[in-house]
């Protein structure tokens, strides 16, 4: 099935609850309003794909094959709420990691839009017509760096007040996944 459109979705923070540098699956729960959200977006036509950075990996907190439990177990909680996930793509590097073969500056570690438009080359999808849904201006940046429209989760109210002009500015700014939803709702349905 070709997907045009997509949300792609931050991990920690957006649409799990963030437990710092954690692999473990018993620890990761879907953040309030994120499984009606999906679905309510999915009946728009949207796909979701995951684009998480994960410098757990570089610093040696936990080994890259960690993260397909954790894959696995996101895919089953929104399984179950009736979501699927179309992808899940993540940077295990950083530049500051502890672990040589990760140390390094990338393409994919947002505020790069590397893990997105590698996404959209294989998913056949139209970045104009999707969004990027993060809680900090690194996932903002990402996406509007891929020419996606953007929305900035921020019900600290602390990351909105680092917005700045350019690529660091959210097309959208909402205090809960499910405002970010409504929100996207309206621009989908105003064209």
């Amino acid at each position: 099935m070709e997907h045009r459109k997509v949300i792609f979705l931050d991990k920690d923070g957006t649409l799990i609850t963030d437990v710092p540098y954690s692999v473990d699956p018993a620890k990761i729960t879907l953040l309030e309003g994120v499984a009606d959200g999906l679905q309510q977006l999915s009946e728009l036509g949207y796909a979701f794909i995951v684009v998480t950075n994960q410098a757990g990996v570089a610093r040696g907190y936990f080994q890259e094959d960690a993260l397909t439990a954790v894959e696995n177990q996101i895919r089953e909680l929104l399984k179950q709420q009736g979501v699927e996930l179309s992808g899940f793509y993540y940077c295990p590097h950083h530049p500051d990691g502890t672990v040589d073969v990760y140390t390094q500056v990338c393409d994919c570690r947002k505020p790069k839009p590397g893990m997105l438009l590698k996404a959209a080359a294989k998913h056949r999808i139209r970045l104009d017509e999707s969004w990027m849904v993060g809680d900090i201006l690194d996932d903002v940046e990402a996406g509007n760096r891929a020419g996606c429209k953007t929305v900035l989760v921020d019900g600290t109210r602390n990351e909105r007040k680092l917005v700045s002009a350019g690529y660091r500015s959210p097309l959208c700014i909402a205090d809960d996944f499910k405002e970010a939803t409504s929100l996207i709702v309206k621009h989908t349905q105003d064209g």
